[in-house]
């Protein structure tokens, strides 16, 4: 290894000759540039890796490297480093800083318990303590290996954050992650989330070899920066967590003005981002869990829009509320180099980050953010998002329409998925809940939710359990959804895949003597598990009868279910409808019950429908008509 700069995030050092060290590098650094100044290291051989760059950053100055033969002593060295750094001389006046983080460094086994002593007196004391454990390998644990116990959790409610890395081996891109996680552990060390500092644990899996292959040079500081009017933990090309300052003018989000941003809302991002969307005038891509749709600012289709590489290539900077879980698009659009990614995540719970790119992490937002201002580029960036938004829309609107039209009784063909989402969706107004499922239909949701407006005017509030994503339990969450938020003249309506009402069919029963409920759950039946056909499986699917065969038995899981004589067999009405009239006719009717509403779609072009769709969009996208 030259004496060069620790490589930026998605890229592995080279020049040591091993995968281990080249990462025990890139920590150190990053680790200084976090504002650790002191690390306690009690030798081993597993944690060699960390050795020798702690050897190499006291080499350069950039931290201070104490070394210790009993791991104990050192937790508790490591405790004192951080208290001492808090306390002002006597003759400043001035009041005692804020605890150091300090770092101390065990090898495997027995060495970690013996921290935990330290451990215990640093979280009753508030103090921020990173433990860096060495570990074996993963492949090793469990097997009886030297010096290899159950390391992950040892100490269990002592710590903030306990995380368990897996031992880097050369892949393109593992720096990055580990150096993602590792400012989110140490940004949990110092409180700055939830005001709560204490120890935490990065336990560090490193293979063979663990030393380099040459001696290392004096390993160079990570660039470090910091910003007036906020409290911030830098980190080197990494994310800034900023805790706002007090008083007026405060700014945590970015200086000057950049124009050419979008405002990405993901799940329960709030009225906030389309407020920030139409105060800055910045096009807003919403996901429909996001409670932030509508408003002339926002692009429909936005995850369709975005394979448009001509208009993507021009974003500067993307503003996150919310939790984006939905589509990979916008996840790909975090990532890109080139685009500054502010994450606004209120409250002491890890920030929403899985491209892990974020610059800066921010509690909220200071009023100026809000204040109406004109582009500095007259609006032009933001006109382009929106004609991209409503050639998209007509894109969908055809593609819907050609699935039988609004008017028809035919049976469902092509893109009938999305002709019956929009039927679901129009249904309703703005007083009204859509409670929508997870794989498909959440996404066909998201195609057409902007294409035309209900009778009432704004669609639906949507809502959808997208913590997790998963399809457990709909029926009933649903049923509760509709038990607490009923009042006078308001429709609430599910719609699910067929895949999740077969998951929860228990959910459909409920006892006489249990409160009545009105729910409409539309269930969109292609007989299995289309969700999978819109990914690779489905491509792979399609390149031959054998790997078709495959895909239906482990992915498609067709089912031939009789859904009619289950609803019977729980007493709830079914109805199977044919064509988007027939299923706008049993929407209008007045609620009374439980009732299901079936409509049987194809699955087997699903693959190619979605990506033809997908295609189009981009092309006309790019050709701006």
């Amino acid at each position: 290894m030259t004496g060069a700069p620790p490589p930026g995030p998605g890229h592995a050092a080279s020049g040591t000759g091993s995968p281990a060290v080249d990462a025990a590098c890139a920590l150190v650094a990053d680790l200084a540039a976090q504002g650790v100044r002191d690390v306690v290291l009690a030798p081993g051989s597993r944690s060699a890796p960390l050795a020798y760059a702690l050897a190499a950053a006291d080499d350069a100055g950039t931290l201070r490297l104490h070394v210790r033969v009993d791991e104990r002593s050192a937790g508790f060295l490591a405790l004192g480093l951080s208290r001492g750094a808090a306390v002002p001389a006597a003759s400043d006046g001035a009041a005692p800083a804020a605890p150091a983080p300090v770092a101390v460094v065990t090898t495997s086994g027995t060495a970690v318990a013996n921290l935990h002593p330290a451990v215990l007196e640093a979280h009753h004391a508030e103090l921020p303590l990173i433990l860096l454990t060495a570990d074996r390998p993963h492949e090793l644990r469990g097997t009886g290996a030297s010096q290899t116990t159950d390391q992950v959790g040892i100490f269990a409610t002592a710590v903030r954050a306990a995380v368990d890395v897996p031992a880097p081996d050369g892949r393109d891109g593992e720096v990055r992650d580990l150096l993602a996680t590792a400012r989110r552990t140490v940004a949990a060390a110092l409180g700055l989330r939830d005001r709560h500092p204490g120890p935490v644990q990065l336990n560090l899996a490193f293979r063979d070899p663990l030393h380099p292959s040459a001696p290392l040079a004096p390993l160079a500081p990570a660039h470090r920066s910091r910003a007036a009017g906020a409290e911030r933990t830098p980190a080197a090309a990494g994310v800034e967590v900023v805790r706002p300052a007090p008083g007026p003018g405060a700014d945590p989000l970015l200086p000057g003005d950049p124009a050419r941003t979008v405002v990405v809302a993901g799940d329960g991002a709030g009225p906030a981002a389309r407020r920030l969307a139409e105060a800055r005038g910045w096009p807003l891509l919403a996901e429909p869990t996001s409670g932030a749709c509508g408003g002339p600012n926002a692009v429909a289709a936005a995850r369709s829009v975005l394979g448009a590489p001509g208009l993507v290539a021009d974003v500067e900077h993307a503003v996150v509320l919310g939790r984006p879980t939905l589509s990979r698009p916008v996840q790909r659009l975090l990532a890109r180099d080139g685009v500054t990614v502010t994450v606004v995540a209120p409250g002491g719970g890890p920030w929403p980050d899985a491209a892990r790119n974020a610059a800066r992490v921010v509690d909220g937002l200071a009023e100026r953010w809000w204040e109406p201002t004109a582009p500095s580029d007259g609006g032009a960036f933001l006109e382009r998002w929106r004609t991209a938004g409503r050639v998209a829309a007509r894109c969908v609107a055809e593609a819907a329409e050609g699935a039988g039209g609004p008017a028809a009784d035919a049976e469902p063909g092509p893109y009938a998925a999305l002709a019956v989402a929009r039927a679901v969706l129009t249904a309703g107004g703005p007083d009204d809940l859509l409670l929508v499922g997870a794989s498909n239909p959440v996404r066909d949701l998201d195609l057409v939710l902007g294409i035309d407006a209900g009778p009432s005017g704004p669609p639906p509030q949507v809502l959808a359990n997208r913590g997790l994503a998963g399809i457990d339990g709909t029926l009933s969450w649903a049923t509760g959804v509709a038990l607490a938020a009923a009042r006078p003249g308001r429709r609430v309506r599910a719609l699910v895949g067929d895949l999740t009402f077969l998951h929860d069919v228990g959910g459909l029963l409920r006892g006489p003597s249990e409160r009545p409920v009105d729910l409409d759950v539309v269930v969109v039946n292609d007989d299995g598990g289309s969700i999978f056909a819109t990914l690779e499986h489905g491509a792979l699917a399609a390149s031959g009868p054998d790997a078709d065969l495959t895909f239906e038995r482990v992915f498609g899981t067709p089912h031939g279910a009789d859904l009619g004589a289950l609803c019977a067999g729980y007493g709830v009405a079914h109805r199977l409808v044919e064509g988007v009239a027939a299923l706008r006719a049993a929407l209008a009717r007045p609620a009374g019950g439980v009732r299901v509403v079936e409509v049987r779609v194809p699955r087997t072009d699903r693959w190619a429908e979605s990506r033809e769709l997908a295609a189009r969009i981009a092309r006309s996208v790019d050709a701006g008509s």
